[in-house]
């Protein structure tokens, strides 16, 4: 047999570290000491049987006690297996709500962004004048526009008419300038022909 499986044997037969192997090998010997032990010796035989009981008796507790032991962590590993599925409901729930949360996060942020347009709109719409004084000031406009060219198609017509009177005006400066000069040279005629002729 290897040195690792007796490590292995005695590990296995120690079980949780108690000592019970080192109790049983005491009561293994005291058991082989009872046994090659003289029969005439009876109290010292009485005594080792006495040792055996006593051994028996702190191997039983022992054996107890482990039972207690294992019952014990059987019942505390329960526990902890339903406090860990327990923890696990609650991390997967709050995983859900933290998703939960950054989504209305992120509505909360696109409201306000929302908000704060809207209010900057409204500052700007209030600026502005309201609709009634800007129809009353279109018709006004359109009125005075209305006018404006009423007053554009009588100066047109002014124009025109003053224009064919200056035309009239040219037309008759011209004969005028026509006749003074015919009469010029007319004039220019007759003062030659009355000269007397120079000898």
């Amino acid at each position: 047999m290897s040195e690792e499986e007796v490590i292995k044997r005695r590990l296995i037969f120690d079980g949780d570290g108690t000592g019970e192997d080192r109790r049983l090998n005491v009561l293994l010997r005291t058991v082989s000491k009872w046994i090659n032990s003289n029969e005439d010796a009876e109290e010292e035989s009485s005594q080792i049987y006495d040792k055996i009981l006593a051994h028996l008796a702190l191997v039983k507790h022992s054996r107890k006690r482990s039972e207690y032991v294992a019952k014990s962590n059987a019942e505390q590993l329960l526990k902890y297996k339903a406090l860990y599925a327990q923890y696990e409901t609650n991390i997967n729930e709050t995983k859900e709500e933290i998703i939960k949360q950054k989504v209305k996060l992120q509505n909360a942020k696109v409201i306000k962004n929302n908000r704060i347009q809207y209010d900057l709109l409204a500052k700007a719409i209030a600026k502005e004048p309201r609709r009634a004084d800007m129809i009353k000031k279109l018709e006004v406009l359109q009125k005075d526009l209305t006018d404006l060219a009423e007053e554009k198609r009588q100066l047109d017509i002014n124009l025109e008419k003053r224009r064919k009177q200056f035309h009239v005006l040219a037309t008759s400066a011209n004969e005028l300038e026509n006749m003074l000069i015919q009469d010029h040279m007319y004039q220019s005629k007759s003062d030659c022909k009355s000269e007397p002729m120079s000898e």
